[in-house]
């Protein structure tokens, strides 16, 4: 069940990012999740470094959705150059 919830609340996350950036974001429902997920990651690793979640503790809602914003925009940048 763990990989489960993982997977819809990464895809809850990435709705939400793809919202709030502006601009089209051309990527199904499964770039989508791993956008969520990757952004949660972010999150809890730049959360880490700047001493705000101890050393295991995951970000929370409004950590990962920043943390995907990031990621989207860094793919932005990164799919206009290709």
């Amino acid at each position: 069940m763990g990989i489960i919830s993982m997977i819809v609340v990464g895809f809850i996350v990435g709705l939400l990012a793809r919202a709030i950036m502006p601009g089209d974001q051309k990527m199904g429902w499964i770039m989508t999740s791993i956008l969520g997920i990757v952004g949660a990651f972010v999150a809890g690793y730049l959360g880490q470094a700047m001493g705000w979640y101890v050393p295991g503790e995951g970000a929370g809602w409004i950590g990962s959705i920043v943390g995907a914003i990031i990621v989207l925009f860094i793919y932005g940048l990164v799919s206009k150059k290709a």
